[in-house]
């Protein structure tokens, strides 16, 4: 226990040296004061670490949100508040969202969320982080744009990058991954951004154009919610919407990302109440809307974060510089800054993962690129949408065509198994067991009623077929084109003179079956609750 807690103190106290500058930055760009993102990273941190799921996540201002707030205070907030107090009735409003989702238990959305859209997830976000650092990296400004204009900014005036701060930004990453690669339980990333310190005041760098953080603002808030009223929540609630689902998502994802890297489980239900949290958390330091931070979840996992206690010990010592240490923290080089994220970013992209994924199945390596490139080309929004999209549709592809069988006896093999399994399995002449291997609904009906009724067709072929069973063990549903292409089959091969009935029929489908008078048309003494006691009624009714 007592090196958790040393682990989750040095964890802190690195996510701190890094949250500090970034959380200012986001509140500049969700066109709020600086010091707005540190409020809202205290608030925040505090109350996520008692209700939310993973000991390890660090909530606190991101870049999506921050630009969406900034897009929902351009948009509505001059007709209705100052753009400080909008943003607060934002946080506020996202925090009574996710209370009303866990409520109603909506955390069911994270479901939808494979482990192939996740790999690609945290890839593009890792995209997205290094783009961004570009211009820490060079010491030039980037655009407020999307990614890809940011990469094609940087691409296009790589020129104009200044020589010192590239060469100590570029040396300070190389020195963080072979550290990593020599000490991987090592704080590389604070040893980084304090040895780059110290060789920028050594040699004097800032007299050569390096930029360091600068100033910080002293003081903490006074905790309070502002005086809103219904107009201003209306106005909040459409913005507020898109803000928790993307908050969410992006909660979700990165928290289970990371818990496969480490020994805990995230329950999604539990981190919507945590994110609403996160929220609240924000509104009571004057603050905007939050979700979580891959970078500085990355960064403390990276240190060696074990527990929540991480983000305890990055509230106090956040506090702490504000404090008393605002002279180190504004004298970090902006260059270090932006090596330490990329850094952070690199450690995010599982190569490994699309390697496995291209080996098993590749329309899930194809959901995991495709997931990545939208995350740096449409956003994450978006992003996520196509994903769960893609997701369905590649489902949706393999149950509309699911694998079918003809069954036979195998010798010295118990039961009936798949006949294109065993070459040397027989079937009972006269007897054709077929079985389907899906639920059946709308979109394979017709894929079943052709499949079954080939089954038969080529089974004539080699006899004539008496009896027709369909083993229904793997049809779990049906909706009602489906039950009209069961219909079909049924009545077609009545008409042809063979007898058809149903095996390993379960009790949830023989209820949904019945209303429509299908079971009553097959006949119960054609119902079977086994394959043995179906092929022993065959046998009976044409004894050799």
């Amino acid at each position: 226990m007592l090196t958790w807690w040393r682990s989750d103190l040095l964890a802190g106290v690195t996510v701190t040296a890094y949250l500090v500058p970034q959380v200012m930055a986001y509140a500049e760009l969700a066109g709020l004061p600086p010091e707005t993102g540190l409020w809202a990273s205290l608030g925040a941190l505090a109350l996520y670490a008692l209700v939310g799921s993973s000991p390890v996540l660090s909530v606190g201002p991101e870049s999506t949100t921050a630009l969406m707030t900034a897009t929902a205070i351009g948009a509505v907030a001059a007709a209705h508040a100052a753009p400080s107090t909008f943003a607060t009735t934002l946080a506020i409003m996202v925090a009574l969202i996710c209370l009303a989702g866990w409520m109603t238990r909506l955390s069911v959305v994270a479901e939808l969320l494979s482990r192939s859209v996740l790999v690609g997830y945290m890839a593009g976000i890792a995209l997205t982080m290094i783009v961004s650092q570009l211009g820490n990296l060079g010491g030039f400004a980037l655009p407020q744009d999307d990614t890809l204009q940011r990469a094609l900014y940087a691409v296009r005036h790589v020129g104009e990058a200044h020589p010192v701060t590239l060469v100590l930004g570029l040396v300070t990453l190389v020195a963080m991954l072979l550290a990593s690669w020599r000490w991987p339980h090592a704080p590389v990333a604070l040893a980084g951004m304090l040895g780059a310190t110290a060789v920028c005041a050594v040699l004097g760098l800032t007299e050569h154009g390096v930029g360091l953080v600068g100033h910080i603002p002293a003081g903490l808030p006074v905790p309070g919610l502002p005086h809103v009223d219904a107009d201003l929540f209306q106005a909040a609630l459409l913005p507020a919407l898109g803000i928790a689902f993307v908050g969410f998502t992006d909660n979700v994802l990165t928290a289970r990302a990371f818990a496969d890297r480490g020994d805990h489980r995230v329950d999604p239900h539990r981190e919507l109440l945590g994110l609403g949290a996160a929220n609240l958390g924000s509104a009571l330091l004057h603050g905007f809307p939050v979700s979580s931070s891959g970078s500085r979840t990355a960064i403390g996992a990276a240190v060696g974060a074990r527990t929540r206690l991480a983000g305890w010990f990055t509230v106090a010592a956040t506090a702490i510089a504000l404090l008393t240490l605002r002279p180190v923290l504004e004298s970090f080089p902006s260059a270090a800054l932006g090596a330490v994220v990329v850094y952070a970013a690199l450690r995010l992209i599982e190569v490994g993962e699309f390697r496995r994924l291209w080996a098993f199945r590749r329309s899930e390596f194809a959901i995991a690129v495709v997931t990545a490139g939208a995350v740096v080309a449409i956003g994450v929004l978006d992003a996520v949408l196509v994903a769960i999209g893609l997701s369905i549709l590649d489902l949706l592809r393999r149950v509309a065509r699911p694998h079918d069988a003809v069954l036979g006896f195998v010798p010295g093999l118990a039961g009936m198994h798949d006949t294109a399994d065993y070459p040397g399995a027989s079937v009972v002449p006269g007897l054709v067991v077929y079985r389907y291997d899906s639920p059946l609904y709308f979109a394979n009906a017709e894929d079943f009623r052709t499949r079954a009724l080939a089954a038969a067709s080529t089974a004539a072929a080699g006899g004539p077929v008496a009896w027709f069973v369909l083993n229904a063990e793997a049809i779990s549903d049906i909706d009602f084109t489906a039950l009209a292409a069961l219909e079909s089959v049924r009545s077609h091969l009545v008409d042809d003179g063979i007898v058809f009935g149903i095996a390993r029929l379960k009790y949830d489908l023989r209820a949904a079956l019945e209303p429509s008078g299908f079971v009553e048309r097959v006949g119960a003494d054609l119902i079977f609750p086994t394959l043995p006691t179906a092929v022993e009624a065959f046998h009976r009714a044409h004894p050799a």
